[in-house]
């Protein structure tokens, strides 16, 4: 997603309609606000949809899909797995690899 942004900033910087590194940045922080988050915590998972309604898959590191969460846009979930190493696909557009300690 930083990757995009940064894209973004460059193609936008090189047009002229943004000026300063400030209102730049202000840009980026503004999509990672948006964006959908997937995090690794004690014993769980924590889902964040952002702007917009998200699917998230949950796979163990076999490939075997443990979980799905849907959330509307702005919810957040939690879903409560045993420690190890997971896969989680957002919207199938990225996937994040996930710990549960």
């Amino acid at each position: 997603m930083l990757h995009i942004a940064l894209t973004c900033l460059a193609l936008t910087l090189a047009a002229g309609t943004m000026t300063t590194v400030a209102q730049a940045q202000q840009h980026i922080e503004g999509v990672a606000a948006n964006a959908p988050t997937v995090t690794g915590e004690q014993g769980r998972i924590v889902f964040t949809a952002g702007a917009a309604d998200a699917v998230f898959c949950v796979y163990s590191i076999t490939g075997q899909q443990m979980r799905v969460v849907r959330l509307a846009a702005g919810q957040h979930a939690t879903i409560e797995l045993p420690r190890g190493f997971y896969v989680v696909k957002c919207n199938n557009q990225w996937s994040r690899k996930v710990v549960v300690r």
